[in-house]
């Protein structure tokens, strides 16, 4: 199952093409590289309105130097926009569908302690709604950056005083130390990139790790888990992978996988934004 996203007043895709797209977060719009977008440009005028710009040769160039960074409401979270050297901006509204899923199944289970391990949290938006629907969240990115980042974010939306354990860590080793410790968690949450170092520059490279990332995640499952999320954002990788591991731990409950698409403003037209699968319980 696809999950299509539609713009809001704090979100849209303007405009795509050529191997860009064309965004508005809040007040400001921004022109990023995106390899998915291989086809022409619908509107040429409106790529001219972008205040920030990001090309591989020159990285960021501003109309207005002075603005570094910004907030937008979005999902009922406050998040801060900040351009970084390798485009990202801090927010990734794809994945907006998500948030929800995860949300709605906490409230519906909040007759009991739900514990929740975001790995490779970054910025901390599945952290904020899972703190926010009444989990307790385990939030680990191996930057000690991003994890500043998501505090920041968990402070502007009045989640400072939340159950919210953050972790600057390896995720591979953090996840034995766990194990050791007899941890528990009632869902997981992971989105494992191509290729990364952890904070004494340990290797993590998918297609040698993700098997272990599995294997581990699945000894620290509580004997009633609620929900299991995988997303992935590497290129030439099928949500069936993602799928099939799921199928390897659970054999109850109901798996979901597909693209996750963001629609333009104005032709409708689909922007391709990653790929998932999710395991939740029977309802």
């Amino acid at each position: 199952m696809d999950l299509i996203i539609k713009g809001n007043k704090e979100y849209e895709l303007l405009d795509s093409g050529e191997g860009e797209k064309l965004e508005r977060f809040g007040d400001f719009i921004t022109e990023r590289p995106d390899p998915e977008a291989l086809w022409p440009k619908k509107n040429t005028v409106l790529w001219q309105q972008a205040s920030f710009c990001f090309t591989k040769n020159k990285g960021w160039t501003k109309k207005d130097k002075k603005v570094k960074d910004w907030q937008v409401k979005y999902a009922d979270l406050n998040f801060i926009i900040r351009p970084t050297s390798f485009k990202h901006l801090g927010l990734f509204p794809e994945q907006i569908e998500n948030w929800q899923w995860m949300d709605k199944i906490i409230r519906q289970n909040n007759n009991r302690p739900i514990s929740v391990l975001n790995l490779f949290a970054y910025t901390g938006g599945a952290s904020l709604v899972c703190a926010k629907a009444g989990a307790s969240v385990c939030h680990l990115d191996a930057s000690k950056n991003a994890v500043s980042w998501a505090k920041e974010n968990a402070e502007i939306s009045g989640l400072k005083d939340k159950p919210i354990r953050w972790i600057v860590d390896d995720v591979l080793a953090f996840l034995k130390r766990e194990i050791k410790r007899g941890k528990k968690y009632d869902a997981i949450i992971m989105d494992p990139p191509a290729f990364g170092h952890g904070p004494k520059d340990e290797l993590w490279k998918i297609e040698e790790d993700f098997l272990d990332l599995m294997n581990l995640s699945k000894k620290l499952l509580s004997p009633e888990p609620l929900f299991f999320l995988i997303n992935g954002y590497t290129a030439g990788y099928s949500a069936t992978i993602y799928e099939n591991n799921l199928k390897e731990i659970f054999d109850n409950g109901k798996i979901e996988k597909g693209e996750l698409l963001i629609a333009e403003k104005e032709t409708g037209r689909l922007l391709p934004a990653g790929i998932y699968a999710r395991w939740q319980k029977d309802v």
